[in-house]
């Protein structure tokens, strides 16, 4: 099934701002957040998110998928040195004609690093902002301890093989119009280790690695963000002929929080008040990640109405200072009221219809000529 275009996916237009991307991101994301949606396809649908939004928001990858949408222009044809299709490109032609290329193919019995692991780690809003230290178990391969990896027998032979003479590699050669063409190819024989192994290890039989569940100390820096990914060195599957270990990539999932939203270092959240305390003014007490703090809000204020609260955000992961927090004002409009508070509103109403500001005026005087159509 072909992909979704990613405006569609965050139900923007191709002409939307930055602003316009984040801000649906964050709506889609939140609405679609496994830890929060139980729907069988909501996994899908926020990772189809998050892969629209990590394209849109970066200002290259965004103009490159404007030119050329989902296809990338270095597969295929002739773009970037790639294959000319089917798989045959620039050096099998070489190795055709020229004996396996003039000898750059790499040697099946060199040191090789070992393949890198990737690792998902969920994490709370909480630990992600203040990070931690843990044990993670993964599985991988480890060099055998029987036959330390040769995946021979104890005391047994390990032979060169007679077809490769331990190269791992033999040479075909085909006549063809054009002439003899000389392919090399992996030995058969032994695999391409250049060894042959009559007595076989019987823990490995005959791999010299096996699977085992590996504990591995993780310290997670405080401030880490959904998607990031944490390099854990040496870590990966073990080297090839004595080479080097590769590396654990630890990516994180961050569960979405009830009450806070992030972005970047900066946390949102929405504060209700009931009417009067926008009216009059009061003071209100805000949780934040660290602890409850008192916030005045000054009389009058409206519904919207922004205020921020400096280093009450999350930590730069790279330690450039701390975000803030910003609580979005919400005025509660009363659904039920009794008969004497009908009352008052009906006389705070009469009082206050000939008491309202120059400001306030000029706007429902805008309101009335609207819908007398002026």
């Amino acid at each position: 099934m072909s992909k979704r275009d990613y405006y569609e996916v965050l139900g923007v237009g191709k002409s939307a701002t930055k602003d316009e991307i984040k801000k649906s991101y964050r709506k889609l994301s939140k609405k679609y957040h496994p830890d929060i949606n139980k729907d069988a396809d909501a996994p899908e649908k926020f990772k189809e998110i998050k892969e629209a939004y990590e394209v849109l928001s970066d200002d290259q990858k965004r103009a490159h998928y404007d030119q050329f949408g989902h296809t990338d222009p270095n597969q295929g044809g002739f773009g970037g040195g790639g294959d000319f299709g089917g798989g045959f490109g620039f050096e099998d032609i070489f190795s055709s004609f020229f004996g396996g290329g003039g000898g750059r193919r790499r040697d099946p019995n060199a040191p090789r690093q070992g393949a890198d692991l990737q690792y998902t780690m969920t994490l709370s809003f909480e630990e992600a902002a203040f990070g931690k230290d843990t044990t993670i178990e993964i599985p991988r391969e480890e060099t055998c301890d029987t036959c330390d990896g040769s995946g021979a027998k104890s005391g047994s032979k390990v032979d060169t093989c007679s077809h490769c003479n331990g190269s791992g590699q033999l040479n075909v050669e085909q006549n063809t119009p054009f002439g003899r063409i000389v392919n090399r190819r992996v030995c058969h024989h032994c695999n391409g280790s250049g060894k042959i192994i009559r007595d076989k290890c019987s823990t490995c039989h005959g791999a010299g690695k096996v699977k085992k569940q590996k504990k591995i100390s993780v310290k997670i820096p405080a401030g880490v963000d959904d998607g990031q990914q944490l390099r854990v060195a040496g870590q990966g599957e073990p080297g090839v002929n004595g080479g080097p270990p590769g590396d654990l990539f630890v990516v994180f999932s961050i569960r979405a929080h009830e009450f806070f939203e992030r972005e970047g270092d900066d946390i949102y959240c929405e504060m209700p008040i009931t009417f009067s305390q926008a009216a009059l003014g009061d003071e209100v007490e805000v949780p934040t990640l660290h602890g409850k703090v008192k916030l005045k809000v000054p009389a009058g204020t409206q519904t919207g109405t922004n205020f921020r609260l400096r280093g009450k955000g999350v930590p730069n992961v790279r330690g450039y200072g701390q975000g803030d927090q910003h609580v979005v004002i919400r005025v509660i409009t009363p659904t039920k009221l009794s008969e004497k508070q009908k009352e008052l509103l009906r006389d705070f109403a009469e009082e206050s219809g000939e008491a309202v500001d120059e400001h306030e005026n000029s706007f429902f005087d805008r309101v009335k000529r609207a819908f007398k159509g002026e």
